[in-house]
């Protein structure tokens, strides 16, 4: 009696019912967050309980602060001239009247040079913003490098403590050493750690080869929400959703290791309405049955989530045993739907009438130690630093990229499925609305929302 009591009560103040003690667990739900923001405790323009009640506000159910090298935490004063000449003359008013007098800190002269404002830690103002099966903080930090002049920056979300920068002589090297620290602080905290790589072709800086050689990253960023991260690359540079496809090529079709999944992030900055990098273009949507940061991690590990920006989804299923991927579209007035499933297909295997006679080889074996190589063996998967390529004609090259990142159906309506024929080394798929997107990162933006790859194996 007294259980049903509470679940009235909290239906009557719109509070979520919190499972009971006698061992009732709750269904499995879509959960939203953004795992990539910026505060003044690093490059962003406002204050970190400010940003964190836009996104309450928002209906955002987590978010990460992640800001360069740092976590939100510890004593720090802000002069007000840093924090006005970053945001707006009007940033203290909002924030004061937000909060209250008693909440913001400040010392020294307010006509002086010496003027400053006290920037609050997670543990501080968190309790101000959370509620149970509402909205929580997730502490975080973007662990921002460099290699061959070029950015590196890779998530670290749910860390106890800041994690440093470890360097590398290469861009691979230096994502490996820090996803290695990142995997370290996981096994010795004892806590779940979610890492993955931020936008990829911001300064085009990180390329397909070199996520898909760093084989333990299975996160990045399909889709960040900043103005300046060449999300469609250019004539020279695939866009970063091509570069999901070559780097699921790579590992599945030659390296045989697991795929790399697809975030959607803001990477937000900028809170006062000027042009930027601004908060609300791209999210997670996570399957879980609590709201807890270890809960969002595990589904995410296990691939139950999908990014948005802007189409949200009932439903996401991959069904194992007619391996079939299925979705259910949440319809929005006035919007139309194109789903489009796309897969890497799995070479085309010749019969010995059909290939040439350089593809038929001698005929006769070998000595053993100069037999061509069999089954993933290093001579077949070319080493990248050796100086012996193997030579593709042009129509081999074009057959092998033909062959990556292919539309093998397109779907109108809200119940969109495709069945995989074996053929496919992985399908997954791309809502597009025909409404634009609420405040475009780019030209002539749609929303979307983008699912996991499904339907792979590994070959060993």
């Amino acid at each position: 009696m007294r259980s049903l009591c509470l679940v009235f009560i909290a239906l009557l103040l719109n509070i979520p019912a919190i499972p009971s003690a006698r061992g009732e667990s709750p269904e499995p739900r879509w959960w939203k967050g953004n795992l990539h923001t910026h505060s003044l405790w690093s490059d962003g323009d406002d204050f970190p309980e400010m940003i964190g009640d836009w996104y309450r506000q928002q209906g955002y159910n987590f978010l990460g602060l992640s800001d360069h090298n740092t976590l939100s935490e510890g004593m720090r004063w802000m002069p007000v001239k840093t924090v006005i000449r970053r945001s707006d003359a009007n940033t203290m008013t909002k924030y004061r009247k937000r909060f209250g007098d008693a909440w913001v800190e400040t010392q020294g002269d307010p006509d002086g040079a010496d003027y400053a404002v006290r920037l609050k830690p997670l543990d501080e103002f968190r309790s101000l913003l959370e509620s149970a099966g509402e909205f929580i903080m997730i502490p975080a930090e973007e662990i921002s490098d460099r290699a061959q002049g070029k950015p590196v920056h890779m998530g670290a979300i749910n860390v106890s403590e800041s994690i440093p920068p470890y360097g590398g002589a290469t861009v691979r090297e230096v994502m490996q050493n820090n996803l290695r620290a990142m995997l370290e602080h996981e096994k010795s905290h004892g806590r779940e750690v979610l890492p993955h790589l931020n936008h990829p072709n911001f300064h085009y800086a990180i390329t397909a080869e070199d996520i898909a050689a760093v084989v333990d990253e299975q996160f990045f960023e399909v889709y960040n929400g900043h103005d300046q991260v060449n999300h469609l690359g250019d004539e020279d540079h695939p866009s970063v959703e091509r570069i999901w496809d070559l780097i699921n090529a790579i590992r599945l079709g030659e390296a045989s290791v697991p795929p790399i999944m697809g975030l959607g992030s803001d990477d937000s900055h900028e809170y006062h309405g000027k042009p930027g990098a601004r908060p609300g273009r791209g999210w997670v949507m996570v399957r879980s049955r609590y709201l807890t940061p270890e809960h969002l991690i595990r589904a995410m590990k296990k691939g139950d989530f999908y990014a948005s920006s802007g189409v949200s989804l009932d439903d996401v299923k991959f069904n194992e045993d007619t391996k079939t991927l299925s979705l259910v579209i949440q319809a929005q007035p006035d919007a139309t739907y194109r789903t489009e499933f796309i897969a890497t297909l799995k070479p085309e295997e010749k019969g010995p009438e059909e290939q040439t006679p350089e593809e038929q080889g001698p005929a006769e074996q070998a000595p053993a130690e100069q037999a061509p190589a069999e089954q993933g063996s290093e001579e077949q998967v070319p080493d990248a630093a050796t100086d012996e390529q193997p030579t593709l004609t042009h129509e081999q090259e074009h057959e092998v990229l033909d062959r990556i990142g292919r539309v093998v159906a397109t779907v109108e309506g809200l119940h969109p499925s495709y069945q995989l024929t074996g053929n496919e080394l992985y399908v997954r798929a791309v809502v597009t609305s025909s409404q634009a997107a609420k405040d475009p990162s780019f030209e002539n933006q749609k929303q979307q929302a983008w699912t996991q790859p499904v339907g792979w194996k590994l070959e060993r």
